[in-house]
């Protein structure tokens, strides 16, 4: 479904829009919160589900997560804007957990599940019958038939039939989660398994019936723009392409300017010290045999699960470099002090990193291009329209290709080839994190000896984030011609000379 306009985008979206528009005009707040389920479905007849008070429930719920807000208790009478005035603030951060289900939307669907289907044609050989191992098959009225109590899942009777009568039934959201914490609540409802989950939104988008979601600060952000905060725009690669084919990163700077902030930079910045950090790192330690192998770490949800899957004494192989978000904030405050950093961009855990103690005094604020898409339409800026321009040379070509899968490795690969002309790099790259998983036994059990190697929990890079707004692919060739038109390739050797313009 991604990149696909659906029922389900158009809501999110419009959630979001609507959430802004109050944030930015409202005179009565409350009750203008109240009103956006309604807006989303109007009239008394019900657009998506059987019933219009489930419509406006599940939207009411989604209007709470868009301000930061958890979820209302099944069995208690809560109103929408219940805990408005701890949000209606400037300063709110993500209190975990970031991803939720919504009870009220969830379809229960079953996972793993062998069911014969209407195309069965009840031939006379019913192999599917002779392959199950537990006698779980049989012909019942002409038809086959599986007891699910006897099935063990195994797919034998699917792989054997003729006319492919047998389906697979999988939940969507559990198939996209290569860290297994999707479970089952007590009403087969998913439930996500906060002690698994690593919030790469991979889950919520995957969902058929939008009944994942997660936090935003679209409200707090809109907040701290009208209060006057000296608010600082930092613009994640992968943007590149996301708000129209022709719309470059200059336009989108002005436009951002135009909602409010005061600045704009690249997050490539970041990158770009991140790829001097890492190069200087892996020939230092790698190379010299003190550490294994280097484990890249701009991704969030890739280094917690390295973490998690490596012992104690190899958490060190994860690259201690900031990442490009962090990196491009310090720069962002030492330059001013008073600044309020966003960071923008496509990545859902983005925001649980931003919550993290060690950054909170770096990065004030995450939203992602498709709240950020929320926000211009709610101020009415079209960008297929929108005239302006401001310039924008904050980073190379080797920071900007972070957004895509291989991109990280390849930046350091670069680095390395400037800096150590001699130096021999072994490369291996992962993307979704059950390959992620894989590579990380492999690299335990001494199988990635002196490699470099780079995790993306997103199949693509960060151009597959939850939060973007166009297709994978579409992405993908955008920042890569926007990498090949970058005047400069790579960063300088020395730190000290990456700096804001």
């Amino acid at each position: 479904m991604r990149g696909i306009e659906t029922p389900i985008t158009r809501i999110r979206r419009t959630v979001f829009r609507e959430v802004a528009k109050v944030a930015f005009e409202s005179k009565n707040i409350n009750d203008d919160i109240e009103a956006i389920p309604y807006k989303i479905t109007p009239g008394d007849v019900p657009l998506y589900r059987e019933s219009i008070y489930r419509e406006r429930a599940i939207a009411a719920e989604r209007v709470r997560l868009a301000m930061g807000l958890s979820l209302r208790p099944e069995d208690k009478p809560v109103h929408v804007t219940s805990g408005l005035s701890v949000s209606n603030i400037s300063d709110k951060y993500y209190e975990p957990p970031l991803m939720q289900v919504i009870p009220s939307a969830c379809d229960m669907c079953e996972h793993n599940v062998y069911e014969v289907s209407d195309q069965c044609h009840g031939c006379v050989a019913h192999p599917c019958v002779s392959v199950c191992p537990k006698n779980a098959v049989s012909m019942v009225n002409g038809k086959s038939h599986i007891d699910k109590e006897k099935c063990i899942k195994c797919g034998k009777c699917k792989a054997v039939c003729p006319y492919d009568a047998i389906a697979k039934k999988v939940r969507p959201c559990t198939v996209v989660c290569g860290v297994n914490a999707i479970e089952s609540d007590e009403h087969g409802r998913a439930k996500i398994n906060n002690e698994k989950c690593v919030s790469c939104g991979q889950c919520m988008v995957s969902c058929p019936f939008g009944a994942i979601a997660d936090k935003s600060q679209i409200f707090q952000l809109i907040q701290a723009i009208k209060k006057g905060d000296y608010i600082v725009a930092s613009v994640a690669p992968a943007v590149i392409g996301q708000f129209g084919k022709d719309v470059r990163l200059w336009k989108i700077k002005a436009a951002l300017l135009e909602l409010g902030f005061k600045e704009v930079y690249e997050v490539a910045l970041g990158a770009d010290i991140g790829a001097i950090t890492e190069a200087h790192h892996y020939v230092d330690k790698v190379k010299t045999g003190e550490l294994p192998f280097l484990l890249t770490s701009c991704c969030p949800s890739w280094s917690v699960l390295a973490k998690r899957v490596l012992s104690e004494e190899m958490a060190e192989t994860v690259s201690n470099a900031l990442t490009p978000m962090v990196a491009t904030a310090r720069s962002i405050k030492q330059k001013r002090p008073e600044a309020r950093v966003v960071f923008i961009g496509p990545c859902a855990s983005k925001k649980l990193e931003a919550s993290r103690r060690t950054v909170r005094s770096d990065v004030d604020f995450v939203i992602t291009f498709e709240e950020l898409a929320a926000m211009f339409e709610a101020k009415g800026i079209d960008l297929s329209t929108f005239d302006k321009e401001e310039p924008v040379h904050d980073a190379t070509g080797a920071g900007r290709g972070y957004a895509v899968s291989t991109g990280v490795a390849t930046a350091i690969e670069k680095c390395i080839n400037e800096y150590y002309p001699d130096v021999e790099v072994k490369i291996e790259h992962a993307e979704g994190l059950a390959d992620c998983q894989k590579i990380l036994m492999l690299a335990k059990a001494g199988k990635k000896q002196g490699c470099l190697i780079e995790g993306m929990a997103c199949p693509g890079g960060c151009v597959a984030g939850a939060g973007t707004n166009i297709p994978i692919a579409q992405a993908t060739q955008a920042v890569k011609k926007f990498v090949s038109d970058s005047t400069k390739k790579i960063p300088a050797k020395d730190l000290e000379e990456i700096d804001l313009p």
